[in-house]
């Protein structure tokens, strides 16, 4: 198993094509079939090649400034992590975890967060549910334009902790979109 950083502005034609392939899988109906991100382009990705160099994973990571309880702290956002079926069950999620983990290795980065329905690898890897109410800017999918301000307690929430502070839940402003 190979695991690259790829910037988002260096995905080729090929990669692209593979990209939009294994979400689409992954996500079903869900997913945009016109673009390789939901909602908005991630900074970059790690990507998780098989020993025949064929695309076994993805994880979206983007990188902000975010306010809990009015205090500003600096978070990797992980976007839209996957594995391709005949890859599952092999430990890839949480190899591609794991090298989040290692990538935030004395960088500034005070909390890595996502949201997941199913919750189950991600608290293998140290992640927690948050009770938090959030604040983030609503974008149409379709037509990608803003359309306003949601306001709500999302339980999808997770977070864990991988710099200095500790997470306290009650008030987070995403201070941009839904990853």
């Amino acid at each position: 198993m190979n695991i690259k950083q790829v910037y988002e502005y260096d995905i080729d034609h090929e990669l692209r094509a593979k990209l939009q392939q294994l979400l689409i899988e992954c996500f079903d109906e869900e997913y945009p079939r016109d673009r390789i991100y939901y909602k908005q382009l991630p900074h970059f990705r790690f990507i998780a090649y098989d020993d025949l160099d064929q695309l076994a994973g993805q994880v979206g990571l983007d990188y902000r400034v975010m306010n809990v309880n009015g205090e500003p702290v600096k978070v990797l956002g992980l976007i839209d992590v996957c594995v391709a079926r005949e890859h599952r069950s092999q430990g890839i999620g949480s190899l591609l975890l794991s090298e989040i983990d290692a990538f935030c290795k004395n960088r500034a980065v005070d909390f890595l967060l996502l949201f997941a329905d199913k919750k189950e690898l991600y608290m293998k890897a140290g992640f927690k549910s948050a009770e938090s109410k959030c604040k983030w800017l609503q974008i149409n999918d379709v037509n990608q334009t803003t359309y306003g301000i949601g306001h709500q307690k999302i339980k999808e929430l997770m977070i864990k902790e991988v710099g200095n502070r500790k997470w306290k839940d009650g008030e987070v402003d995403l201070m941009g979109y839904l990853y």
